[in-house]
């Protein structure tokens, strides 16, 4: 998928149209489009990662924020060939606003909003997945095992010197396609449960498991 496909709806002109551009020629800029995008990246990715992983508030909430960052939406209004379309004032353009980051990041989001108007919500949605999927996933599996099993070694270490520990209690399935069952224990307790296709899926979703409850706790 690329900015191609969507050539054809009526915001797009002026999702691609930078202030300068407008400032310059008198036309619409895509300020608005962003606002309005910038909604509906937020509102489907949320879904997403709500939808497919069961993990606390918190982990979700720093998920979202390092997909959506200006850095990522930019890396993307590259390969969808969205800078290069880019109307941009004089001034910008040769000052190197084709590749400045927050001009970039800031097109996508007009340009989800563009699709959003013309196209719809499952447009928008599909729209969204197809940019940003593999990015959470490839995020979660780099990221979430050390981060989960952290935050849950720090939040009990602030009030015990106790270990945590963490225990393949079962697992099942043929060689090629194991379930693991994990459990994460401390003082004699057991904090978490999760399960996973590898030991330490199981072990990141057990951490998530526990810092669910504990959490829970803490606001009893």
């Amino acid at each position: 998928m690329n900015i191609y496909d969507y050539i054809d709806c009526p915001h797009i002109n002026t999702a691609l149209t930078h202030s300068s551009f407008a400032n310059e020629n008198k036309v619409e800029c895509n300020e608005r489009l962003e606002f309005l995008g910038d909604a509906v990246l937020g509102m489907f990715t949320a879904k997403y990662l709500f939808n497919n992983y069961s993990m606390p508030e918190g982990r979700l909430t720093k998920l979202r924020a390092s997909v959506v960052c200006e850095d990522m939406l930019a890396k993307k209004a590259r390969e969808l060939g969205i800078n290069k379309l880019l109307k941009l004032g004089r001034g910008e353009e040769h000052t190197g606003g084709r590749e400045r980051a927050s001009v970039n990041a800031d097109a996508v989001e007009a340009v989800i909003g563009a699709i959003f108007l013309d196209k719809g919500y499952e447009e928008a949605e599909k729209f969204i997945l197809s940019m940003l999927e593999d990015e959470i996933k490839e995020m979660y599996s780099s990221s979430e095992v050390v981060d989960s099993k952290t935050e849950l070694q720090e939040l009990i270490q602030s009030t015990s010197h106790l270990p945590v520990e963490y225990v393949i209690v079962s697992e099942s399935g043929p060689a090629h396609e194991k379930s693991f069952t994990a459990e994460v224990r401390h003082d004699g307790r057991i904090l978490g449960t999760g399960m996973g296709r590898s030991k330490k899926k199981a072990e990141q979703n057990a951490a998530d498991n526990a810092l669910e409850l504990l959490k829970s706790e803490l606001k009893q």
